[in-house]
């Protein structure tokens, strides 16, 4: 073992940027927390190559003189403590460690012009060595320019992620940032083109809607409540509006965009029985904390906090939440609902013949109870008559009835059976797609094309992954920087909502690694497919249909549960419903 020593300056600095910049993104956050903390009203992002070439942020804030740039790039220089009290930060960044790292592993250029000055100065550093000031020309505010990320450590170039990728995440930065300062104006660039523009908002709610999308502004409720000195408001999603992944729940403590496992758990909790397991609301929230009461100081990136009094904000948040749900209990989605549904809580649609194996509508009624709860008196088609012999009845004996539109009632000798249709025919959807899938799908081309409005990036996802898609009997182009034109889909899924079923490959996709290939996760985008593709609860069935279903059920394996992991059907045995009606002992 050799001898104790003092690391240097340069390494120290490299060490300390392995906290602090994890990526392009992360650089971001924090230059543009600076600008924000300098008082600025415009902000603009430029990016090149996913910020692995090249990134800057320009800004109109306050600027600095040639002393305050030379001490700005030392570690632990700030101007944002003005006394030693860490429980009493009013500023977004306050390390005074960004600068540095950053410096020490790329090549960075401050060019900065104060109000009332008569020249800019800028400062370079490059791989953690400082250069003087010089004089530039530039206007008020400052300019942070990041080039050639990681040069000096060409070992953490293995661990990042496609120029797009990184390019996203340096994208929820600015969104994230937006929101919470709708009085600052943003924008991102590239060398060709802008990609995003907010303008200065009139409210919180207008730059809410203008981050989230123009669909949010019909399916937000807002919410607002206050318990000693701690301040909620934001807005939250209706119940039938959520998502399949938790990217569009933002969360904001004193102005700074947070993960907190508090927040998130309130957030479940006060949506506990309003939504799947497997969906996730849409939220907006911000939170307004005494500064003693909570901790910002606990990562380096400072995106985790810790409360001193959890439970106070968890029950803060969930009793607001859940009145302004209950406020708003009567209304539902202008949306339909982006995700799976419960089989439960699915939309209720028409139902339109496909080739899945069910018989073509008849003319012929089926059995079904009505408001009275009397039995409407119909026979089964001529091809599903039950036989004479009990050894013919199949396991899932003959349909009976459809209760509620959702339930299909069948006997057998010893039993009555209740069927979800839903998550039956989701079921063998989901197995169909899966067989398919692994060969060569069969696929529809759509008479008209299907627009589908999503968001820039979103296009570029599936921009990104448009052969495989095609693969697996997806044929779509771009139609604009913010939407797509679908043209082809499996055959299975004809007559299934294509809006919906977009969004939802596309937030699979968002979350998936962009190294894996889809091939890789068919499973995954099968059961996404499956729940768009099938019949769904408030759909009346002819007594054809629903013994089709049946049928269909007995030669498939797993039909026992739906893809989300519920029963498909129940048996009650004969014998145990006569104890209940105490004909049996």
């Amino acid at each position: 073992m050799t001898g104790i020593r003092v690391l240097p300056p340069t390494l120290v600095n490299q060490i300390a940027a392995g906290e602090v910049v994890e990526r392009p993104a992360s650089a971001l956050k924090e230059l543009m927390e600076n600008a924000i903390d300098a008082g600025a009203a415009r902000i603009d992002v430029k990016v090149i190559d996913g910020g692995r070439t090249y990134f800057s942020v320009a800004d109109d804030g306050a600027g600095m003189t040639p002393d305050e740039l030379w001490l700005a790039v030392d570690r632990h220089a700030t101007s944002k403590l003005p006394t030693e009290d860490l429980f009493n930060i009013s500023f977004l960044g306050f390390r005074g460690e960004a600068l540095p790292s950053i410096g020490s592993v790329a090549r960075l250029k401050i060019t900065s012009r104060p109000k009332g000055q008569a020249e800019a100065w800028t400062i370079a550093v490059n791989a953690g060595v400082k250069e003087k000031p010089v004089p530039a020309a530039y206007g008020f505010g400052t300019l942070v320019e990041v080039g050639d990320l990681f040069y000096p450590t060409p070992a953490r170039l293995k661990f990042m992620k496609a120029p797009q990728t990184e390019l996203g995440y340096m994208k929820d930065v600015i969104y994230r940032l937006a929101m919470a300062y709708p009085a600052v104006s943003f924008s991102l660039s590239d060398d060709k083109r802008t990609m995003l523009h907010y303008a200065a908002a009139e409210s919180l709610f207008a730059r809410v809607s203008q981050v989230i999308g123009r669909s949010f502004d019909e399916n937000a409720i807002p919410v607002e409540a206050e318990y000693e000195g701690t301040r909620l408001c934001g807005f939250v999603g209706l119940p039938t509006y959520t998502r399949a992944t938790a990217g569009d729940q933002y969360l904001f403590v004193n102005g700074r965009a947070v993960r907190d496992k508090t927040l998130i758990g309130a957030i479940r909790g006060a949506y506990q029985g309003l939504v799947g397991h497997d969906v996730h609301p849409v939220v907006a929230l911000f939170l307004s904390v005494p500064p003693a009461e909570v901790d910002v100081n606990v990562h380096p990136a400072k995106i985790e906090v810790r409360f001193r009094d959890g439970a106070k904000i968890r029950g803060l948040m969930v009793g607001a939440i859940r009145s302004a749900l209950a406020e708003h209990g009567h209304k539902t989605a202008t949306t339909i609902r982006i995700g799976p549904a419960p089989a439960s809580e699915s939309p209720r649609v028409p139902y339109r013949p496909t080739a899945s194996g069910f018989s073509r509508p008849t003319a012929q009624a089926p059995l079904q109870l009505n408001d009275s709860y009397a039995v409407k008196t119909a026979e089964p088609a001529a091809p599903e008559a039950e036989p004479e012999s009990e050894d013919a009845c199949p396991p899932l004996g003959f349909a009976k009835a459809q209760l509620h539109k959702t339930y299909i009632v069948s006997q057998t000798p010893d039993s009555i059976i209740i069927t979800d249709q839903h998550a039956a025919h989701e079921r063998l959807t989901y197995e169909r797609l899966n067989a398919q899938m692994n060969t060569h799908p069969q696929t529809q081309i759509l008479l008209i094309p299907e627009i589908v409005d999503l968001k820039p990036e979103e296009v570029a996802v599936l921009a990104a992954r448009a052969a495989e898609l095609k693969s697996l009997g997806f044929v779509m182009d771009v139609f604009g920087h913010d939407s797509v034109a679908v043209r082809e889909i499996p055959a299975l899924l004809a007559g299934a909502d294509l809006k919906r079923l977009t969004q939802d490959l596309c937030d699979t996709l968002r979350a998936f690694d962009d190294t894996i290939h889809l091939t890789d996760k068919i499973k995954d985008i099968c059961a996404r497919m499956a729940c768009h593709g099938s019949v769904r609860a408030g759909r009346v069935l002819t007594a054809a249909e629903m013994n089709a279903l049946l049928r269909d059920m007995e030669k498939c394996g797993t039909s026992g549960q739906c893809i989300h992991g519920r029963p498909t059907y129940i048996e009650l045995k004969l014998n145990d419903v006569e104890r209940l009606f105490g004909r049996k002992k």
